[in-house]
């Protein structure tokens, strides 16, 4: 299978780099800013090349050639849940992304953010960077995207931006939703939730009946672990789940009531695979897996991503 490489950039804890690498990429090196999830990332992956610190300071001529450039900027500057101040945030790291394109000259680049980005109000920000990347000599665009189209127990619409080096725009197409539906979350997580003998699991599989509201991660300002506002704790609420925190382990045998997610059962609704570690307690990790992007979402683009490169490498040796 051909290989291509990728720098990410704003990579947290893995659920991209690992859509990358389930679609054949070879990571030349990962940049996050945040301890936990740079340990997490060493943790899972330990021959990964992983740069922590400030994107700002990050140079990215030594990488130049990468076949692309991937990550997830930071969502708050184009949240509804923020004050959407877009290129008035000091977290808006686009033009850095910008500047990682010019510096590294990529085939492709992909990054993902919240919907808040296709708003009106975000119009002249989204020409802005499309006209960026035309005089860089890509193809830009925008398609919002529900992960549970991609085998994701959630919603979770998220817009992906993909340029495309003009040359090989004509081999891009955006991927496919899936013919199935995924796993409601009783399914999903109804190993985990009797994993201590809960009596009760059998009776809350049967009620968690459908997928699961967007996972809501937080910042370093929220005080801990919770499933998000108060309308998301209803829709938690209707498939049995308190939303009000997380616990460390699944209920215990004889519990009565609503539990509430572990860690790892966040993760799994997340797309994490099962043997995926994350660092640090629940609070740390709880954020890590919140705000990430789901790996079986980052796996489908990116596997359309390579289906344009190698269908280019197949074109030059053709002639």
């Amino acid at each position: 299978m051909t290989r291509f490489t990728s720098l990410e950039i704003c990579a947290g804890a893995g659920g991209q780099a690992l859509g990358l690498e389930r679609a054949g990429f070879d990571h030349a090196a990962l940049v996050e800013i945040e301890p936990p999830a740079c340990a997490t990332l060493r943790l899972n992956r330990p021959q990964w090349n992983v740069a922590e610190g400030d994107l700002r300071n990050f140079d990215g001529r030594p990488h130049k050639g990468v076949d692309l450039l991937a990550g997830g900027v930071p969502c708050p500057p184009f949240s509804k849940a923020g004050k959407q101040l877009g290129a008035d945030d000091e977290r808006d790291l686009f033009p850095e992304a910008l500047r990682l394109v010019d510096e590294i000259r990529p085939q492709a680049v992909m990054l993902e953010n919240v919907r808040g980005l296709l708003d009106a109000v975000f119009g002249d920000y989204r020409t802005k960077v499309e006209k960026q990347l035309g005089k860089l000599g890509y193809t830009p665009g925008w398609r919002l995207l529900n992960a549970s189209d991609y085998g994701v127990s959630q919603l979770r619409p998220r817009v992906v931006f993909v340029g495309v080096r003009k040359d090989l725009a004509e081999h891009f197409s955006w991927p496919d939703p899936l013919q199935t539906q995924p796993p409601t979350v009783g399914e999903l997580l109804h190993p985990l939730m009797s994993a201590n003998g809960w009596r009760g699991a059998d009776r809350w599989r049967e009620q968690a009946c459908s997928i699961a509201p967007t996972l809501v991660g937080g910042s370093k300002k929220h005080g801990g672990p919770d499933l998000g506002p108060t309308r998301a704790k209803r829709a938690w609420a209707a498939l049995g789940v308190d939303g009000l925190g997380l616990w460390d382990e699944a209920p215990p045998r004889d519990f009565v009531g609503m539990p509430r997610l572990t860690p790892r059962m966040a993760a799994l609704i997340q797309g994490f695979p099962e043997e995926w570690m994350f660092f640090g307690r629940k609070t740390a990790a709880y954020r890590q897996i919140g705000n990430a992007f789901p790996p079986p979402v980052a796996a489908a683009v990116a596997g359309r991503i390579k289906a344009a490169l190698s269908a280019r490498r197949l074109v030059r040796v053709a002639s």
